[in-house]
């Protein structure tokens, strides 16, 4: 069992989730079971998935939550698009935010690629 606290993907994940938040506080409240709900979970769902994926003992399994880490991750870019072309987020917002996660996206495929090599 790996301990999730100490991989940088994770820390990074929990970091992004602070800055999601609070992007999306500036929503309009029509959106608060819409965009702002959808976008909460997928954020959250990254570290999430990683972390229970550490708790899994074979490298397969540990595989397989990266890779629902990384769908969610890019359903959260597509999500986000959406909220920059409506007019809820403001480029530069968008901007750092989407950088971060395109790195996170990396380092998340980099990984289950390692762990899909030693399975």
């Amino acid at each position: 069992m790996r301990n999730f606290r100490e991989l940088e993907i994770w820390k990074c994940g929990v970091e992004l989730v602070k800055d999601i938040y609070l992007l999306i506080d500036n929503f309009p409240k029509v959106e608060k079971y819409g965009l702002t709900s959808q976008i909460s979970r997928c954020v959250i769902s990254i570290p999430s998935n990683i972390a229970e994926g550490c708790s899994r003992e074979s490298q397969k399994d540990f595989s397989r939550f990266l890779q629902i880490a990384l769908g969610s991750s890019y359903e959260l870019e597509t999500q986000l698009l959406i909220s920059k072309e409506l007019g809820y987020i403001e480029i530069e917002g968008y901007s750092n935010c989407i950088k971060k996660l395109n790195n996170l996206q990396k380092s998340i495929n980099s990984l289950k690629k390692y762990a899909d090599s030693i399975t």
